[in-house]
């Protein structure tokens, strides 16, 4: 740690990083998944089930080479950004690659959370909404929505944990985190083992403080229940 303390800083920064921008992409794409799976649209709800399925179905390994080398394979490269280049220390476009992967990945699941919570809200909401005069867009916007993402912000708060953890596979397509740091360490000092150990202490040390927040934030909300 006192020579590699850096690596472990750097890897640690991207793996923040790439687990908050998958996170902020499966939120926005699992809310409109589960809008989908509960409408009265029928080719909705089957598109958004079969992609739940599908994803839920197929490991996150199979998932990223998918991803990384179809957009290669399509011709789809992201344009390079200095500034993310050298904050990453990598290509940015094979970043984007495990963001996408990420947030595609957790959309599935973020969208089992959005649907659960929003047919959790009574159904009398619904009704008093369109008895004001608002359409179905306008009450899920302004009334159902809002209550739902306040009875599932604990849950899309452990997701953010979960793709801290699980974002350590992206270090396979060559992303700097910190799981690629920390194999890095071990092949300068030929130590297979101390790394990972360290590497396993940074991720609960990311993990934790955050688990706690959660903690306190649900139950503050039960308290104002």
């Amino acid at each position: 740690m006192g020579r590699y303390w850096s690596f472990y800083l750097i890897g640690a920064k991207n793996t923040i990083l790439l687990a908050l921008l998958a996170v902020m992409l499966g939120t926005c794409l699992g809310l409109i998944i589960a809008i989908g799976r509960i409408s009265k649209n029928r080719v909705l709800r089957i598109a958004g089930t079969a992609y739940v399925e599908f994803i839920r179905g197929t490991p996150l390994l199979v998932q990223l080479f998918i991803i990384y080398y179809g957009l290669q394979a399509v011709g789809i490269r992201f344009p390079d950004i200095p500034f993310m280049s050298a904050l990453l220390g990598i290509n940015f476009s094979d970043f984007m690659s495990g963001v996408i992967t990420m947030g595609i990945n957790s959309a599935a699941y973020v969208c089992e959370i959005f649907r659960s919570g929003i047919q959790s809200i009574d159904k009398g909401q619904m009704e008093a909404g369109r008895s004001l005069g608002l359409n179905y867009r306008q009450t899920m916007t302004h009334i159902i929505i809002p209550q739902a993402v306040r009875n599932v912000l604990p849950a899309l708060g452990n997701e953010f944990v979960v793709v801290i953890k699980e974002s350590s596979i992206v270090s396979i397509i060559g992303i700097a985190d910190l799981m690629y740091k920390a194999n890095t360490v071990r092949g300068n000092t030929f130590q297979p083992f101390e790394p990972l150990l360290v590497a396993a202490f940074v991720y609960f040390i990311l993990t934790f403080p955050l688990s706690k927040l959660l903690a306190h934030i649900e139950r503050r909300m039960r308290t104002h229940d």
